[in-house]
Formats: C-alpha cells, structure tokens, sequence
C-alpha cells in the first residue's frame, strides 16, 4: 500500500455515526436534544454556583470545573457531527483532526484527575471537618484544579504528536466520527504495536492511580459513615458522596473500556458507541445528578427561579 506522510493530507474522512443508524433522523434529534440540554444543564450550574454565596465551597467550587469540562466536550465534537447530517462521510483538514485529538485528551484526562480530587474533597470533609477550612482552602483549590489541567496537557502533547507522526495509508476514511487515537492508528501503515502497548500501559496508570484515590477516599468515608451516630448525618454524608460516585462510574466505566483495553479487541461500533456515551451521554447527566440529588443545588436554583419571577411580576 502507498505510504504517505500526514503533511500530504489535505484532510481526513470521518464516518458520520448517522450513516450506521437505520433511523438516522431519530438519532440525530436525540444528539441534538441531549447536546442542547447537557449545554444548558451544565451552564446554569455554573451561574447558580457563581451567583449563590452559599455554593461559594471548595466543593462547588469543583464542581464547577466538572461543569465547565461537560460544556466544553461535546462542543469539540457534536457540532462538526451534526453539521454534517445527513453526509454519510464528512471531510475535516489535518489541523482539525489533530486540534480535536489534542483537545479531547487533554479534558478527558483532566476530568479524570479533578473526580479523583474531587474524592479527596469528599474525604476530608467527611473524615476530617474540623480541619477542612485549612486542608482545602482556596489556595489548595487553585493548586489542584492546576494539577489536573496540567496532567491533561501533558498526556495531550505526548499523544497527540505521537499519533500524529506516524505514516499513514493512502487511505483517510477514520471509521470515526470523530478523530480519536485508536481509530487513527488503524489507518497506519507504520507498525504501531509498540506504541498501541505503551497506550494500554499509559492508559492504566494514567486511569489507575486516579481511581485508587478514589477508592481509598471513599473506603475512608464509608467506614467513617458507618460509625456515625446521626442518621441524618449518615444521610447527608451518602447523599453527598452518592452523586460523585454515580459521575464516577459513569466516566470510568467508558475510558476503561476505551483505553485499557487491547484495540484488537475492539469494534468500529463498539468505539462510536463507547465514544458517544462519554462524549455526550456523561456531559448530559451529569448536572442532572448533582442538581437532583443535591439539596443546596435545588435551594439555589429555587431561589433564582423564585427572584427572576418577583421581578417579572414587578415589571408587568
């Protein structure tokens, strides 16, 4: 087959994920749906947390990051996909493939680290409250949320430049619809088995040391739980944790299956629906899980919805 380097290509083919459905208006009205109401979701988390005093909390402070990552995700990728409809193949340049590479590793390895520091949050708020105010203030707030965007552009960089290096075919149909690491490497001509092993190897610790934080944080809140005499505080505290535990499932559950498994053992449709879920399905969810599992969210945002119809009533 014709080796060509990447500088060649004009731009790569994108498989729409439409062109697979056998409803393909359907699908696109329930990606367009969840993409608007993920976007609004995660946006009116962002005001209430910015405009209520009482969200003004390491926590939420957070949880606000969690919420500006959910916006930016699928506005990486969704808008190319359904401009494209109803295009079985659409055409994206060589910048655009590497940019939407680079952007979508680095605030998926981001979100990864921030849940794990997030877990933390949960651990010393739980375990230890008297010194909260000291362990996490905003000072070590600021030094976390940097750590996890840090940790992101450094895996982007590496992943992104190496991927992108490689020689490719002649062929450029990504049988994606959207460019990501493995979908790309199966278009190489060059042998990337070395490569593809480092990533499983990558891709475990980069996953691991992450969710060992998480379960070691949230082994200490349950047996600090457990040996609560307050039912309402032993309900407090589950209500507070079951919701980043729901979140954590959600996105683990989808980059372990992305990343630590073999690409050998993996499908074409499997990737785009694996891909879709935390590209989309997670980013929607999740405000839905904190607002409605939250009682200091729903207070909040009551309280806005509340304001905004007193000065309507006012104005009429």
């Amino acid at each position: 087959m014709k080796h060509v380097n990447q500088s060649e290509f004009s731009n790569f083919i994108l498989v729409s994920l439409f062109s697979r459905s056998g409803s393909p208006e359907l699908l696109f009205s329930l990606v367009a749906a969840m993409f608007i109401i993920g976007l609004l979701g995660n946006t009116i988390l962002l005001l209430l947390i910015q405009i209520d005093s009482k969200l003004h909390t390491p926590m939420y402070f957070l949880l606000s990051q969690l919420s500006l990552l959910d916006v930016c995700f699928p506005l990486i990728t969704i808008p190319k996909m359904v401009s494209d409809f109803p295009k079985k193949k659409s055409f994206i340049s060589f910048g655009g493939c590497a940019a939407q590479l680079f952007f979508l590793t680095m605030m998926g390895v981001a979100e990864g680290v921030l849940l794990a520091l997030m877990s933390y949050d949960r651990y010393v708020a739980v375990c230890h409250p008297l010194q909260y105010p000291i362990l996490m203030r905003h000072q070590v707030c600021l030094v976390m949320l940097a750590s996890s965007w840090l940790a992101g552009v450094l895996n982007a960089l590496i992943q992104t430049s190496i991927t992108l290096n490689f020689s490719y075919c002649a062929s450029r149909i990504v049988d994606h619809f959207f460019c990501e690491v493995p979908a790309l490497l199966k278009l190489s001509c060059s042998d990337t088995s070395t490569y593809e092993f480092a990533l499983s190897i990558s891709g475990v610790l980069i996953l691991m040391f992450p969710l060992l934080l998480i379960i070691a944080s949230y082994g200490h809140v349950l047996r600090a739980v457990l040996h609560m005499h307050s039912q309402e505080a032993r309900n407090k505290a589950f209500t507070t944790c079951s919701s980043h535990i729901t979140v954590v499932g959600l996105f683990y559950g989808a980059a372990v299956f992305m990343y630590m498994v073999p690409g050998s053992y993996h499908s074409p449709h499997q990737d785009n629906m694996i891909s879709l879920f935390y590209s989309l399905l997670t980013p929607t969810l999740n405000p839905l899980i904190y607002s409605l599992r939250n009682r200091e969210v729903r207070i909040a945002l009551l309280k806005v919805i509340s304001r905004f119809g007193h000065k309507r009533v006012t104005i009429i």
